[in-house]
C-alpha cells in the first residue's frame, strides 16, 4: 500500500494517521489532537503528506533561528 493520495482511499488516509499518531483519545494534555487537525488536508486529499510535513519543519527552521546555519554555513536553503 502507497501513501500518496492517488493510491490511497479516505478510508485507508485515516487509518495511516491514525496509525502513526497513536491513540488520540487516549491523550489528555490536547496536543494529539492539533496534529490530527494539522493532517486533515491529506485525509481529505487536499495535500500530499510531504507537503503537511515540509510546511509544518518550515515554521521551525528558519535561518535565524538556528546558529550556524543559513548563507555562512556553506549550505544552500
Amino acid at each position: 500500500m502507497g501513501y500518496l493520495i492517488s493510491e490511497t482511499t479516505r478510508e485507508e488516509r485515516e487509518k495511516i494517521v491514525a496509525d502513526s499518531l497513536g491513540n488520540i483519545e487516549a491523550n489528555c494534555d490536547g496536543c494529539m489532537a492539533g496534529l490530527a487537525e494539522m493532517y486533515q488536508d491529506y485525509i481529505d486529499g487536499k495535500k500530499e503528506l510531504r507537503d503537511i510535513n515540509m510546511e509544518f519543519n518550515a515554521r521551525y527552521v528558519k535561518d535565524d533561528d538556528m546558529p550556524g546555519r543559513g548563507s555562512s554555513c556553506g549550505y544552500a536553503l
